[in-house]
């Protein structure tokens, strides 16, 4: 794995070799911190306010004083600029910095890091797998872009160990609900179809722009409840994170899905690149 060679950490480029967080941070001990992951092209961050606000109430829901718009924009530009990246996947975090062993949280400051890699392309489909854990659509962390991402660790070494890129849970009503590091969207009958929020899965700001797009481009969009077992039905499938846009599905588990990327999905991800065409901050 190639680490970019500088960091932003609290305010200042240093050195990733020199780069040290207090073995006390509660982002380490608990995974007590929220993040968010965005895309750069060209020079230029994109969806930067909506990550922004995202940040900012993952934040409030957890307690953590969040960044000021204008710190948050300086460290991604600062950071990429330090790497020399023109195109680049970024990463904000925020924790609640020093704590003790347990559970509660001690009186230090927040600690905030942003890094830059390289954004790598995915492949032109994605293959997925349902796994067997499911997610709680009513926890604690529920809609939070939170630190705590074992669970997505252990589900995508799942994919993984089984050939595939991405792994999709249902909720606890054994509803379709998300993947570990993307939403869902189903095609059935010519209609696209999501998840709502109330299914657990976090409020996806490529998920959001694919909404929009479809509506602007007239496409038939709704968010609503689906059971797993739709994914053994529906015409075509797709994913959409910042990283991916959206990105359609070749196979669900061991069904091979007709033709790849099937027209509607083809269709939404050409309203997805005309929505956002031109738009650094849609």
């Amino acid at each position: 794995m190639n680490l970019p060679s500088f960091i932003w950490l609290n305010g200042r480029i240093i050195s990733t070799a020199e780069a040290r967080i207090s073995p006390f941070d509660h982002g380490f001990l608990v995974g007590d911190g929220v993040f968010e992951t965005l895309v750069a092209r060209n020079g230029k961050p994109f969806t930067l306010t909506r990550h922004w606000r995202r940040l900012v109430a993952s934040c409030e829901s957890m307690g953590i004083t969040p960044p000021v718009f204008e710190t948050y924009l300086k460290a991604i530009h600062d950071v990429m600029n330090a790497n020399h990246l023109t195109d680049a996947r970024v990463r904000v975090t925020l924790t609640s910095g020093d704590g003790p062993l347990g559970s509660d949280r001690g009186d230090s400051a927040s600690t905030m890091t942003a890094a830059a890699t390289v954004l790598k392309p995915w492949p032109p489909t994605e293959t997925v797998i349902t796994v067997p854990w499911p997610r709680n659509e009513r926890g604690a962390l529920t809609g939070i872009k939170s630190t705590s991402y074992a669970e997505n660790v252990r589900a995508l070494a799942l994919a993984h160990a089984q050939g595939a890129g991405e792994a999709l849970f249902a909720n606890t009503r054994d509803e379709l609900c998300e993947g570990t590091g993307t939403n869902i969207f189903i095609v059935a009958n010519g209609r696209v179809q999501t998840p709502p929020l109330s299914s657990g899965c976090l409020a996806g700001v490529t998920r959001a722009l694919t909404i929009e797009a479809c509506q602007a481009a007239g496409i038939a969009v709704e968010e609503t409840a689906l059971p797993i077992t739709i994914l053994q039905t529906c015409d075509e499938a797709f994913l959409s994170s910042s990283t991916r846009d959206v990105h359609p599905l070749a196979r669900i588990n061991e069904r091979e899905m007709p033709g790849g990327a099937g027209a509607v999905t083809q269709r939404v991800a050409q309203a997805f690149r005309d929505y956002v065409a031109g738009r650094d901050d849609p």
